[in-house]
Order: structure tokens, then sequence, then C-alpha cells
């Protein structure tokens, strides 16, 4: 019990227990079906963290209140790999290769990776949050991280239907400009687009209102004698 009680006092145990969880699934599935098949949930699973790795790293060089050109990089890079972190919602669609033989093991491990996927983001939104309250204000950070959101949308949409990867940005930027060109009249862009991302936006909004209520009551507090 002792043991129990020290591993779950350290923050980012819990967050380590389920990545833990989510690849022992797929290690087991490996091994009953013999199929590499979803193998693809780890490395989504870890372009998931990046996010999350980046406002770590942040956090640790204090860069979010000094350097400028080092917190900008590091912001280009984090909005660049966060549709990432609710990307793994879309690999659902698997579920209808035939290379899916456990259906119902199958679509409980593919939720899993999302669920970790957007804890992954959520946890690497709130702390940007953070530092964008502190560079800025509150209400900048507010209208930035709703645009975030948006872009995260149009993130997926690029990547589950344009099959485009982030750094696809550098490798491919010509084709990836002509095919977002050619692609904006299309509806189906911007419902991926508000669908995602605003259901992105509510998620951040509930995480941000539960981790941080005294932020909600900070103010009032300040005013009473």
């Amino acid at each position: 019990m002792k043991t129990i009680k020290y591993v779950l006092k350290r923050p980012e145990m819990p967050l380590a227990l389920s990545l833990c969880f989510g690849l022992a699934l797929l290690l087991f599935r490996i091994l009953l079906t013999h199929s590499l098949f979803y193998v693809f949930l780890g490395w989504n699973l870890f372009l998931a963290g990046i996010p999350y790795l980046i406002t770590r790293w942040i956090q640790g060089r204090n860069a979010g209140q000094n350097s400028h050109i080092r917190f900008y990089m590091a912001f280009s890079a984090w909005l660049l790999f966060l549709p990432n972190s609710p990307y793994i919602i879309t690999d659902l669609v698997h579920l209808h290769n035939e290379s899916s033989s456990l259906v119902w093991y199958d679509l409980f491990l593919v939720f899993v990776f999302a669920v970790n996927g957007l804890i992954l983001g959520l946890l690497s939104m709130l702390d940007m949050h953070r530092f964008l309250v502190r560079r800025y204000s509150t209400k900048m950070a507010h209208y930035l991280m709703f645009f975030v959101c948006l872009l995260s949308g149009y993130g997926i949409y690029l990547g589950r239907f344009l099959r485009f990867n982030s750094w696809d940005l550098f490798t491919r930027p010509l084709r990836l400009l002509r095919e977002m060109v050619q692609t904006l009249p299309d509806p189906k862009v911007w419902l991926m687009t508000f669908a995602f991302g605003g259901f992105l936006w509510i998620l951040f909004l509930v995480a941000k209102a539960r981790l941080y209520p005294v932020e909600a009551t900070g103010s009032q507090k300040k005013a009473a004698p």
C-alpha cells in the first residue's frame, strides 16, 4: 500500500500508468493475433506526446517568461504537432479493415489510445495557456487558444483526408499549399474543422475549469476585505 501511495503521489505517474496500459493492450493483441496491424497506434501516440514534451521543456527552461525567440519557436513547433493529439480519434476508421478481427477489443484499444492522446494534448494546452497568460493577458490567451483549437481541427482534416503529416510543411510545402487552396471550397473542410476544433475547445474549457477552479474565483477573493 505504501508503494502504491508513493507512486500515485508523483504527478507524472498516473499519466505514465495510462500510457503503459495502452501499450500493454497493444502488445497483448500482437501476441494474441500475431498481427502488427495496430502498431501504428504506438507511433501516433508518440506524435501526440510531442506537444506535451514541448510545453514541459518550456516549463523547465522557463522559456514561457524569458526568451521571446525561444518561446515563439517552441510555440510554433507545439502548434504544428498539436493536431496529432486528437487525431487518434479518427483511427476508429480502421475498425472496418479486414485485419481488425477482434472488433470489440480493437474498439477498446483505439479508444484507450485516443483518450491518452487527448489527455496529452489537453495537458499541453493547459500549460501553453498559462504561458500565454503570463506573456500577454488572460483575454488574449483565451482568444489564442480558441484559434489554436480551430487550427487543430483543420490539421486533423489535412491528416485524415489529404494524408499529410506535420513534417510535410517542410518536406512538401508547395504540394501542401496547393491542396489546401484547392480543398477550401469543400464543405467537408469546414465541417471537420469546426467539429473537431469545437470539441477540442470544449474539452479544454472543461479541463481548465476542473483543474484550475481558483482562476475563476481569484479576482473575487482579491476584492474581498
